[in-house]
């Protein structure tokens, strides 16, 4: 973990090289493939603030042509012993990155460490390649799938969930995330100390909310609990379709249009209610 975390220090002056404005024109929203990132992180390691800035970059600016990128930041827990406790830190986010860093026999996990689509390594610290793998994923065909709406009340998010079921190829489990869309900290102590650190997508809460049959639709409104101070306007809502076993993922939708109780929904499902009580 020490050498590759020296790595990533050593390259981080350099990530102006990938500056995200200088790629490509917007392209139409309707023609853009999903391209996931998960971005495992920490407020207790020095070595993350520069990486967080840069996906926060690409987040707002969305670089690549024909592809959106979807983030997903997971806090670690194992960095909370050295002087400060993360407060979006779980030992779920950490055993879901040793989990791919295993199966997808990589050298080592470590922080800020960036697994794209489920399937493979995205080093910022090599700027030609992230480049590269980035471009590459823009173009690789994915499962057609959306957000039909998202409501908030009664403490929680309906949301409607649907995947059009042309894909003959690949099936999953469907996960439902729902993230910060922005969080901001000063930092007390640790390795941070003194710091003000923003982070983008920052999730929350995790959920398998239903699977995905290979040739087959999936159409399904589900409720989800969230926790007590969650507020709409600073929330965005990821669903996205994951092979078992923490595989590739095949397909993914965003939207951070929340809407409350009181505002008029754009479309209604007539799916049924799903309760709460999803498996893991």
């Amino acid at each position: 973990m020490a050498d590759v975390r020296k790595a990533v220090i050593g390259a981080l002056a350099l990530m102006s090289g990938l500056a995200p404005v200088a790629w490509a024109a917007a392209t139409p929203e309707a023609a853009k493939t999903p391209v996931v990132m998960e971005l495992f992180t920490s407020e207790g390691c020095s070595s993350c603030p520069p990486v967080d800035t840069w996906v926060e970059q690409l987040d707002r600016a969305q670089p690549l042509p024909g592809a959106e990128l979807i983030v997903l930041s997971e806090h670690v827990d194992y960095w909370d012993q050295d002087g400060w406790l993360d407060p979006y830190s779980s030992a779920r986010w950490s055993d879901r990155q040793r989990e791919y860093v295993r199966d997808l026999a990589l050298s080592d996990v470590y922080t800020p460490q960036i697994i794209l689509d489920g399937k493979e390594e995205l080093k910022p610290a090599d700027l030609q390649s992230a480049r590269r793998t980035l471009q590459i994923a823009a173009h690789v065909p994915m499962m057609a799938m959306r957000i039909d709406s998202a409501r908030f009340s009664r403490g929680g998010l309906t949301v409607h969930v649907a995947a059009d079921g042309t894909d003959e190829k690949h099936g999953g489990d469907v996960f439902l995330a729902v993230a910060l869309d922005k969080a901001v900290t000063d930092v007390l102590a640790g390795e941070n100390d003194g710091k003000k650190l923003i982070n983008v997508a920052v999730v929350k809460q995790l959920v398998k909310i239903g699977k995905v049959q290979k040739g087959k639709p999936f159409d399904m409104t589900f409720y989800l609990k969230l926790w007590p101070d969650a507020d709409p306007a600073n929330m965005r809502v990821i669903a996205f379709v994951q092979e078992s076993g923490q595989g590739k993922i095949v397909g993914a939708a965003m939207t951070r249009d929340i809407r409350t109780a009181e505002q008029p929904s754009t479309r209604t499902s007539a799916s049924e209610l799903q309760p709460n009580n999803p498996s893991r």
